[in-house]
């Protein structure tokens, strides 16, 4: 699995980095500067999310709502988490800018572009999935 992953890593390094046209170095140096930050909020975020999912959560559990319905909400749920956890992780790495925050950053967008490819949302997945990916990969140098 990790020879796949650092596999990975280096196609899309090669595309995201050194075929993609560069930020300039006091961007790179604003976006690691903010990122833990950043992180942050969207990990608040995240977490309303899942209040609201859980509070909610029983009225999806309604037979007639029907099985399609309440799967895809613990799909979104199963991933929400997933996702919050991994951010989660990440925070400490991005502050002393490490190498196990920028991975859990990127293991996060993976799963987020995994969910978007399980819903079929390819605008979701082009736009975020891809833009994150290219930021993620331009100030990869900065983590050691």
């Amino acid at each position: 699995m990790m020879k796949s992953l650092d596999e990975l890593i280096k196609v899309m390094d090669l595309y995201l980095v050194k075929k993609a046209p560069p930020l300039p170095k006091n961007i790179k140096e604003l976006l690691v500067k903010f990122a833990p930050w950043i992180t942050i909020i969207v990990l608040v975020l995240s977490l309303q999310g899942l209040l609201l999912f859980f509070g909610l959560g029983s009225m999806f559990y309604i037979p007639m709502m029907g099985f399609r319905l309440g799967l895809a909400y613990n799909i979104s749920i199963i991933f929400l988490l997933i996702t919050a956890v991994l951010r989660g992780l990440s925070i400490k790495g991005l502050f002393a800018r490490t190498k196990y925050g920028w991975n859990m950053v990127f293991y996060s967008i993976l799963v987020n572009a995994i969910y978007d490819l399980l819903l079929g949302n390819f605008v979701g997945l082009i736009l975020g999935g891809l833009i994150s990916l290219y930021f993620a990969f331009q100030v990869r140098e900065y983590y050691k």
